[in-house]
């Protein structure tokens, strides 16, 4: 795919792939086209309710596979706007190809662009996790259920560098913002319990931590007070406006 690795000056690597870029662009035909400072518009995408799917000068399924490789590895700058445009992959209309067009024109002015880490001697895990509270109500349709779901956001730091982040539309409906945020916190412990394992498998491979008892530190970081009470809590106490889900004990973690 053309990956490059550059290591800078001061301990920083930036990690690109610019031949993916290219390739992204050629397949949709924007070569020459004009450049844009941000990869989405500030309206919300719209679902096709004529159910009459829009024909593209490109395959949109290809175009969004190309885009959701290259925000989950090197531009996570994208990955909102991937997300969008990944919703509407089998029924998409013009809109949608105008949406997926944009983000290759913000690819064509930061092509050589990827992200930056500068690792620190530090060995503790940082999770950075938030939702939004059915967020394209009102923006979108307000007759559809899809509309009123809330978005889940986090992003996982080992070393100060980020190695994991994720945005996406949560399942089911929560019915307040605590229940949106404590989803969210659920979904971001299902990618940090396995990262932690393989982690600590691998520094005790290395013989980090052989002769005692080795366990990687984390700390995960969330703003709503209502789900830190609500996780903090002990099996099978909940509150009353939780008793529709299941709290989860989260043992071990520093939850600030």
């Amino acid at each position: 795919m053309g990956d490059l690795i550059k290591r800078l000056e001061n301990n920083i690597i930036e990690l690109t792939q610019t031949c993916l870029i290219k390739r992204i662009i050629e397949a949709m035909g924007i070569v020459g086209a004009n450049p844009k400072a941000t990869p989405a518009e500030t309206e919300a995408l719209a679902a096709d309710k004529q159910r009459d799917p829009t024909e593209a000068t490109f395959n949109y399924a290809s175009i969004v596979g190309m885009l959701q490789y290259l925000q989950g590895h090197t531009r996570p700058d994208i990955i909102f706007a991937v997300s969008q445009c990944s919703r509407y992959i089998h029924r998409h209309i013009n809109m949608h190809i105008t949406a997926l067009k944009r983000i290759g024109r913000y690819l064509l002015q930061s092509s050589e662009k990827g992200i930056i880490l500068q690792p620190t001697p530090e060995t503790s895990i940082n999770c950075y996790v938030d939702a939004d509270f059915a967020g394209l109500w009102n923006q979108e349709d307000q007759n559809d259920e899809n509309c009123v779901k809330s978005r889940t956001g986090y992003v996982i730091c080992m070393s100060n560098c980020p190695v994991l982040w994720i945005t996406c539309l949560q399942e089911g409906i929560a019915l307040s913002t605590m229940e949106a945020e404590y989803v969210a916190l659920s979904m971001a412990m299902l990618g940090l319990l396995p990262l932690k394992r393989l982690i600590q498998s691998i520094f005790t491979g290395v013989g980090i931590g052989k002769d005692q008892q080795f366990n990687i530190h984390c700390n995960v970081f969330k703003d709503n007070v209502g789900a830190l009470a609500l996780a903090k809590l002990e099996l099978p106490w909940m509150k009353p406006r939780s008793k529709h889900f299941m709290p989860s004990n989260i043992t071990g973690f520093g939850l600030i």
